[in-house]
């Protein structure tokens, strides 16, 4: 549950009210992968979310479908409106497309594989954050005046990139007030979204790949 997508599955199942139960994958060993993902998702990749045999993936749409399915007759977690639905769609894409993809694209390749990020990658972070601060304006959540879904999915994208240090979300007042209130009325946020073991993750990566790399050379 290191990755952004896991905590924010997380953070939402425990928005909505539903317990789940973890099995870790490896991502690091393709046989793992093949032996607990192969049959669930093709593409080798978490969260993968079996309810009795119904495998789903993708994280906003593994979040998207417990609101559906769990969140019983108070809707506003994931209104049933249409147009107030369309607001809190509007910002699990706007998170998978813009914001968390801009992270992505600039930290990852680094990560995983030791590219060293543009000026341009950081620069399209900063964008993305800087059209999450105007969207936030006049709002206390992502989707208006009430806590959603997408609150969930954002508040995990959110931590991952502080807990990175790619920039300094203070700099952005209106994230920086959403993100503190996130932590506060998200339930569980703690447990369900412990970022500081993404950061964990992501230096175990680069300190094995920098000992391979020094071992080749030698």
């Amino acid at each position: 549950a290191e990755s952004s997508p896991c905590r924010g599955v997380l953070l939402a199942a425990s928005l909505i009210g539903v317990r789940l139960e973890l099995e870790w994958v490896d991502l690091r060993s393709e046989d793992d992968k093949r032996q607990k993902l192969g049959g669930r998702n093709p593409a080798g990749q978490v969260p993968t979310l079996d309810d009795n045999g119904y495998y789903l993936s993708e994280s906003r749409a593994i979040i998207m479908y417990l609101a559906n399915e769990y969140m019983g007759s108070d809707d506003s977690l994931y209104p049933r409106d249409a147009k107030k639905r369309g607001l809190v769609d509007r910002m699990l894409f706007f998170d998978m497309g813009t914001l968390f993809k801009s992270f992505a694209d600039y930290y990852l390749p680094f990560m995983f594989t030791g590219v060293i990020p543009t000026q341009r990658k950081l620069d399209d972070v900063k964008k993305a954050f800087a059209v999450f601060d105007r969207m936030l304006a006049g709002s206390d959540y992502a989707a208006g005046d009430a806590i959603t879904i997408a609150d969930a999915a954002l508040a995990a994208t959110v931590s991952t990139i502080e807990v990175v240090e790619v920039l300094k979300i203070e700099n952005y007042p209106n994230v920086w007030a959403w993100y503190g209130r996130c932590k506060e009325e998200l339930p569980n946020y703690a447990r369900a979204n412990p970022a500081v073991e993404f950061e964990k993750f992501a230096v175990a990566l680069i300190t094995e790949r920098k000992k391979r790399a020094q071992s080749r050379g030698q």
